[in-house]
């Protein structure tokens, strides 16, 4: 199934299994959300579990605030990731903190999904890739599936988690297919080397992701062997598996949508530099957005990280 459907499905189940799994967001109901997420929900399990909200982020967000209050779990969507702004001074005041406010007496399960990046074509506040100023907020868990699989155990985990989940959906992969595996799935912040590989590691989430397998599948035309590890969680980070790979390959590359200046690619490498010291034989580099605002549609294929780009950098740390 696609990626959007399985997070539909991934609604439709928690939406099932507990009664106090609520739905919210602008368009989520009778059209079933931009991208269709939501479709048939509304009609399935009615306006009082899937509601239709006024254009007005922070005040869904503080609704959703008040709702998990009353224990409630509320699902929030925010239709495009350049409208979460106007809600982000609930999301780090509020949301983030009330938990520790509260000496760990108040549980703040809020999911707020937002499709995010680019490559869509889509115009001014986007497609952009907001999601280090959310894993820069202590309180907040900020993670990104890659593929239906995880869509679908990603989202109901969340769901299931007291703490509050900013749960980034790449929207450009939304209509990319696959397997929903049955099995039980990994922990929501657990990384997964999805392939592996000796010469060099290249970590990714989300978007990413895809790019880097393709990049490792060019790599091994020319005999390169390139480890790929999907991060899924950007806060927190399985800094383990990652170290795990590094210390294996020697060599690694981070690959991100979002600007590579004081991205999350920056942290990631501070700490695999610290930590794989002694078995690094190259500079961690990184791969991103240029630190500019993100273009015009039809200039976004010259800001998005593409194959050459991260071939180039795989290229300049197997040079070392």
């Amino acid at each position: 199934m696609t990626l959007a459907k399985a997070l539909n499905r991934s609604l439709r189940k928690a939406l099932e299994d507990d009664p106090g799994v609520l739905v919210m967001g602008e368009d989520v109901g009778r059209l079933g959300g931009v991208f269709r997420v939501t479709d048939g929900l509304q009609k399935d399990f009615g306006e009082d579990r899937v509601m239709d909200s006024p254009l007005a982020e922070s005040g869904i967000l503080g609704t959703a605030i008040g709702l998990a209050l009353g224990g409630y779990r509320p699902v929030v969507e925010i239709q495009f990731d350049g409208f979460v702004f106007p809600a982000y001074d609930q999301i780090v005041t509020q949301l983030a903190k009330l938990h520790a406010r509260s000496h760990g007496t108040i549980r703040m399960p809020v999911v707020v999904r937002i499709p995010y990046g680019g490559g869509i074509g889509a115009v001014e506040h986007h497609s952009e890739s907001p999601e280090a100023l959310f894993a820069h907020v202590a309180g907040l868990k900020v993670v990104s599936p890659s593929n239906p699989s995880d869509a679908y155990w990603m989202l109901q985990q969340a769901i299931r988690s007291d703490d509050p989940v900013i749960f980034f959906e790449p929207k450009r992969r939304y209509w990319d297919t696959g397997e929903v595996d049955e099995a039980a799935p990994a922990p929501l912040h657990r990384a997964r080397v999805v392939r592996p590989g000796t010469d060099l590691t290249l970590v990714a989430y989300g978007p990413m992701v895809r790019l880097c397998l393709e990049a490792a599948e060019a790599a091994a035309e020319e005999g390169r062997s390139l480890e790929v590890v999907d991060l899924r969680s950007v806060s927190p980070v399985d800094f383990d598996t990652v170290q795990a790979s590094v210390s294996k390959t020697h060599r690694l590359v981070v690959v991100h949508e979002a600007p590579v200046f004081f991205g999350a690619g920056a942290e990631i490498a501070a700490r695999i530099t610290t930590r794989c010291f002694y078995s690094l034989e190259a500079p961690v580099l990184r791969v991103g957005g240029h630190h500019a605002p993100y273009p015009a549609a039809r200039l976004e294929e010259h800001y998005l990280p593409d194959l050459d780009r991260v071939l180039a950098a795989v290229d300049h740390a197997l040079a070392y």
